[in-house]
C-alpha cells in the first residue's frame, strides 16, 4: 500500500499542482492515522518526495495565507494571527454520505455563487464523501466600511457560508422531496422525522453538512490532488458545470489528468465577489440586528414596519432619487440591492417594482445584464419579509457611490426609510390641517347665514 501512495507522489505533474496552492499556506503532510509535525510548508518539488518516501499518504494545507507560516504555533492570540495573515479563501466543505444530495448541494452552491456574478470560483473533489468549492481571496475587496477583511477571519468566511446555505435551501429540499419524502428519510437515515423539520420545513441540512468547523484558524483541508486514505482516491477539481456528471471513479488516481487547478488566483477579477461578501453581511447583520463595530455593516434592529399604502416617488430621499436617475458608472449590482429593500419597504407591488427597475436599468450607460437583473428579482420576491435597506451611514452604498444625501439629512435620519414615510407624515398631516381649515370656514359661513342683519 505504502508503495501506491509513494508512487503517485513521484509524479512530477502532482508535485506541480500541489505546490502552486502551497504558496504562502501552512501545509501538514498525513502519515496514516497521524499528522506531521505543524507548521510546515511545501517549498520545492523535491519536499513533496521527501515526505512521500518518509510515508506521507496525504497533504493538507490552510484556508489562510501566512506572511511566514513557519512562524505559527499552537496559543498565539488573534491580534498575533492578523498580524501574520495576508489573506484567506473562502472554502465550502461538503460533507455527507448521501452522494446525489452531496452533489446537488455543490451544485445548487454554485448556481448561488454565480448569481452574485464571481467569475473565479472552483470546485474539485473531496476525496471521499463530498466537494470543496473555493473562491481566492484575491475576488475579495481590501476594505469594506473601515474593516480590513483579511483580518475578518472566520468571521467573514462563517457569514457567506451561513447566508448561502440559507439562500438554496428551498432550492435543496424541494429537489430533495421530488425524490423521497420526509417520511421515508427519516426511516432511512433512522431519525425521528420532527429532527428534519426546522421552522415548520424540512431541512435539507440534516441530511448535507456544510461544514464550518473548517473555518477556524489554522484548519486544514485536503490539498489538490492528494490522494485520501480510506479511499485512495484523487482530491481532484472539476469543471463547475459538470458537478452533476461527476462520479467517484472519476478521481481514480490510475486515470487522472491534471489539466485542471484549484482556487487559481491568476483568474480573479478585481473585486469581483465583492457583492458576495456586502450581500452576505447585510443579510448577517438584520438577521442577528448587529450593529456598529460589531459588524461589516449598520443595520438597524428590528424589520421594517411596511406601510399600508404604497409611498410614492415624490417622498424619497435624494440618495434614491440619485440612483434612479441611472446614468450610473460603477455600482450598479449595489444600487439594485439598495433599491429593491427600498421599494420593498415603501410597500410598492412587485410587478410596479420590477417596472420602474427595468426603466432605471435601461437609463444606465450599461445596464445589469437580464439574466441578473431577473435573477435578482425573482430571489427577493421569494422573501417574505421587508427589510432595511442599508443605513445612510453606510459607506460601502451611498457614499462609495457618489448618492449620499446632504450631511445634515444623513444624520437627521438614519435610513433613507424613515426619510420617505416622514415626507410622507408631513404630507398628509398639511392635508388634515387644510382639511380642517376648509371645514372651519364652511363651519363660519353657516353661522354668519344665521345671523339676521340689523334693520
Amino acid at each position: 500500500m505504502r508503495d501506491k501512495f509513494l508512487k503517485y507522489y513521484l509524479r512530477k505533474e502532482i508535485q506541480q499542482k500541489m505546490l502552486e496552492i502551497a504558496e504562502d499556506r501552512e501545509i501538514a503532510p498525513r502519515y496514516g492515522d497521524g499528522f506531521g509535525r505543524r507548521p510546515d510548508v511545501l517549498n520545492f518539488l523535491g519536499d513533496i518526495k521527501d515526505m512521500a518516501k518518509k510515508g506521507a499518504t496525504s497533504f493538507h494545507v490552510s484556508e489562510e495565507r501566512w506572511t511566514n507560516p513557519l512562524q505559527l504555533k499552537a496559543g498565539m492570540t488573534k491580534r498575533e494571527l492578523d498580524a501574520n495573515r495576508k489573506g484567506w479563501d473562502l472554502i465550502l466543505d461538503i460533507d455527507t454520505v448521501h452522494w446525489d444530495y452531496a452533489k446537488l448541494t455543490a451544485y445548487f452552491l454554485i448556481e448561488a455563487i454565480k448569481f452574485h456574478d464571481v467569475k473565479n470560483v472552483s470546485i474539485k473533489f473531496s476525496g471521499n464523501k463530498g466537494f470543496h468549492i473555493g473562491i481566492p481571496f484575491e475576488s475579495f475587496p481590501d476594505e469594506v466600511n473601515g474593516v480590513n477583511i483579511k483580518d475578518w477571519f472566520p468571521e467573514g468566511p462563517r457569514i457567506i457560508t451561513e447566508y448561502l446555505e440559507n439562500m438554496i435551501w428551498d432550492m435543496l429540499a424541494n429537489k430533495i422531496l421530488e425524490k423521497e419524502n420526509v417520511t421515508d428519510i427519516a426511516k432511512k437515515i433512522e431519525k425521528p422525522k420532527e429532527e428534519l423539520m426546522k421552522d415548520g420545513k424540512f431541512n435539507p441540512f440534516v441530511l448535507v453538512d456544510i461544514d464550518t468547523i473548517l473555518i477556524s484558524n489554522r484548519h486544514l483541508f485536503r490539498c489538490v490532488y492528494s490522494l485520501h486514505e480510506k479511499s485512495m482516491l484523487a482530491s481532484v477539481p472539476i469543471p463547475i458545470d459538470k458537478v452533476m456528471d461527476f462520479e467517484k471513479v472519476d478521481a481514480d488516481p490510475e486515470k487522472i489528468q491534471t489539466t485542471m487547478s484549484f482556487l487559481d488566483r491568476s483568474k480573479s477579477e478585481n473585486n469581483d465577489a465583492k457583492q458576495l461578501l456586502i450581500q452576505a453581511f447585510d443579510w448577517h447583520g438584520k438577521k442577528n440586528a448587529i450593529r456598529g463595530s460589531e459588524g461589516l455593516v449598520e443595520v438597524e434592529r428590528k424589520m421594517i414596519n411596511v406601510p399600508k399604502n404604497a409611498i410614492a416617488e415624490n417622498h424619497f430621499p435624494k440618495c434614491i432619487e440619485k440612483i434612479l436617475e441611472g446614468k450610473l458608472e460603477d455600482g450598479k449590482k449595489r444600487a439594485l440591492f439598495v433599491l429593491i429593500n427600498f421599494l420593498k419597504s415603501m410597500n410598492w407591488r412587485h410587478d410596479d417594482m420590477v417596472e420602474r427597475l427595468k426603466q432605471w436599468n435601461k437609463s444606465n450607460k450599461q445596464p445589469l445584464s437580464p439574466s441578473y437583473f431577473i435573477g435578482q428579482m425573482n430571489w427577493h420576491k421569494k422573501q417574505k419579509e421587508s427589510i432595511l435597506p442599508p443605513n445612510c451611514s453606510n459607506n460601502a452604498y451611498y457614499r462609495d457611490l457618489g448618492i449620499a444625501c446632504e450631511k445634515h439629512i444623513c444624520e437627521k435620519f438614519k435610513n433613507p426609510v424613515n426619510c420617505a414615510k416622514r415626507s410622507q407624515w408631513i404630507e398628509q398631516e398639511n392635508k388634515k390641517k387644510s382639511a380642517r381649515k376648509v371645514k372651519k370656514v364652511k363651519k363660519v359661513k353657516k353661522v354668519k347665514k344665521k345671523v339676521k342683519p340689523e334693520s
